[in-house]
């Protein structure tokens, strides 16, 4: 159900404000000036414009599949379940996304986080992300831009969920690329920039690195957003498409 008076884009982001990256993740004594502030950095736990749940499936390691790819809903663009295989999820990547506004070049983790860079790699191969946006940046407190959603609400999902990975001692410098999530193991699509060192606690899968376009990241941070969330919260005042994204293998 929407609120009175809020639009269907923006009541499903306000939404979605309860799983999106926010203060409520971020390690700081001011915790609840934060959470009034931010949120977490993840999915919605409710489909505003639908009344259905968003991604409530745990994802659970099994001898089959370490990652614990299982099915979620929402299932947004669906391209299927990835099957884990460790042999091809070794193979090092470094992914370009060509945005609006400018390239970004991503070298992936994948020993640190194979599960995270495998479905990743799938999900681009599989053309998940190609015209897609970026609904989400934050300015105040935490320093991200979070993308990755099909709907562009903040509160999609591809259909499946897996489990989290290299957070221990996980940190969020500039140029750090992590997963959003709703909570423990309920990795999707959505996933976040920093664009600027931010302090969170370690509750996000770091599975990339920024290794050229920060430039870029700090362009769009520097054209402000709307606010709609909270303050310094909101909606990029800079479109950020992905008019495609490309996977290039590397040693």
């Amino acid at each position: 159900m929407l609120t009175p008076g809020i639009t269907r884009r923006k009541g499903r982001i306000a939404a979605a404000a309860a799983l999106l990256i926010g203060l409520a993740g971020v390690a700081t004594s001011a915790a609840a000036d934060n959470a009034t502030t931010q949120g977490r950095l993840g999915l919605s736990s409710v489909r505003s414009d639908t009344g259905g749940p968003a991604a409530t499936t745990r994802a659970r390691t099994t001898a089959a599949d370490q990652c614990g790819f299982v099915p979620a809903v929402p299932a947004d663009r669906f391209k299927g379940i990835p099957v884990f295989n460790p042999v091809a999820a070794a193979r090092p990547y470094t992914v370009v996304f060509h945005t609006t506004q400018g390239d970004i070049t991503v070298r992936a983790l994948t020993s640190a986080a194979p599960c995270t860079t495998f479905s990743f790699r799938y999900l681009i191969n599989h053309g998940f992300y190609n015209g897609t946006h970026c609904h989400r940046l934050t300015t105040q407190r935490i320093y991200v831009l979070q993308c990755g959603d099909p709907t562009g609400t903040g509160s999609g999902a591809p259909g499946y969920s897996f489990n989290d990975e290299n957070l221990a001692g996980a940190t969020y410098p500039a140029g750090t690329v992590a997963m959003a999530n709703a909570g423990p193991n309920t990795n999707g699509s959505q996933f976040f920039f920093t664009w600027k060192d931010t302090t969170l606690h370690p509750n996000y899968t770091p599975f990339g690195v920024v290794i050229s376009g920060l430039d870029v990241l700090k362009k769009i941070a520097a054209a402000g957003e709307d606010d709609q969330n909270n303050p310094g919260d909101g909606y990029p005042n800079l479109y950020v498409g992905l008019r495609d994204v490309d996977v290039h293998a590397s040693r």
